[in-house]
């Protein structure tokens, strides 16, 4: 409920814009220019970007599959994580299918809507996950500082509602940025040197003065991680205390090593974002960024199902309960 909510607000959003912004529509395509001019060096990208597609599809509905099917895992822990996965699926789907047809065949063209749109839904997305991220590291305070309340404090109704922020407030951050670069002219060329539309490959197409622009998108985009990294942050050096006034070693490994694996996806996914986004978009260097955005766009939303299960042992277990469950069913109708 909450999702479709939060759902229909990013619509609303994005149908407000198309509307304030239909001038546009008779605008020159854009033309992505890609990762590379080598036909032999596409075709290798495009098959090794499709593998990490499928594995990103089939890992991620996998892990929303067996967190469904699964009793033991209907916790505050487990109902994030099968939105973040909903989330990466959400995300690689926005970008991936367009890269692999810009690399498979002659069409570099977007049009002008199109690219807008799906940076819309990039930064949507994107902005979700990092308070989406922030609300996993505030369950795993409560988990760990507070066990005795945990039920308690992270009802599902709490749990919903922090669901809905983060999608209103990626809402509301894509939302800005779409009406910011909306007031950009794009008159010096219409080539983007990137795969996808970001914002720091069209600012620098346009012939406008950039520097308010910049100056808000960099504001709402700063004010986004800063607050979400706070959050994190605060979160687990109040876990990191908690653990160290723990005196047996086994109990010490165990607090650990229910944070282990937020802990690297939150590394993966905020280090590569921080090193793209949080600089001057005239500092946009080719190459550099573009291996970034290749990693937190394609590669992140496929590793972060792969994090969860293989270094988890309860996703493990729940996958072994589900496939007896399916064998003895089988069994019995046989």
């Amino acid at each position: 409920m909450s999702f479709n909510a939060a759902n229909n607000t990013s619509l609303k959003s994005l149908g407000s814009f198309i509307t304030n912004t239909c001038n546009y529509t008779n605008k020159p395509d854009f033309i992505l220019m890609g990762l590379t001019d080598s036909k032999e060096i596409q075709l290798v990208l495009s098959v090794i970007f499709l593998l990490i597609y499928l594995v990103t599809v089939l890992g991620n509905i996998g892990m929303m599959l067996i967190i469904r099917l699964d009793v033991q895992l209907h916790t505050p822990m487990y109902f994030f994580l099968t939105h973040l996965s909903l989330l990466d699926l959400s995300y690689s789907t926005v970008i991936t299918p367009k890269t692999l047809e810009n690399l498979l065949t002659s069409n570099k063209n977007i049009s002008f809507m199109g690219c807008f749109t799906q940076m819309y839904f990039f930064v949507l997305l994107a902005a979700t996950e990092c308070f989406l991220l922030s609300s996993m590291a505030y369950d795993r305070y409560v988990a760990i500082c507070n066990p005795l309340h945990y039920s308690f404090i992270m009802s599902s109704r709490f749990c919903s509602a922090l669901l809905t922020v983060s999608y209103v407030f990626g809402a509301v951050d894509s939302t800005v940025n779409m009406i910011c670069m909306a007031t950009l002219d794009f008159c010096n060329s219409n080539v983007i040197h990137d795969f996808f539309c970001d914002t720091s490959p069209l600012i620098a197409l346009s012939c406008s003065n950039t520097y308010d622009i910049e100056f808000t998108i960099f504001f709402f985009a700063g004010s986004t991680l800063l607050l979400s990294l706070i959050t994190i942050s605060v979160s687990y050096v109040s876990i990191l205390s908690t653990i160290l006034k723990i005196n047996s070693t086994t109990g010490k490994k165990k607090a650990f090593s229910t944070c282990a694996s937020h802990i690297l996806a939150v590394t993966i996914f905020y280090g590569t974002l921080i090193f793209t986004h949080l600089k001057s978009n005239k500092s946009f260097s080719l190459v550099k960024d573009q291996v970034a955005s290749v990693f937190y766009t394609i590669v992140i939303p496929m590793l972060n199902p792969l994090i969860y299960s293989l270094r988890n042992k309860e996703v493990k277990n729940a996958v072994s309960r589900v496939i007896k469950k399916r064998e003895s069913s089988g069994q019995i109708r046989k």
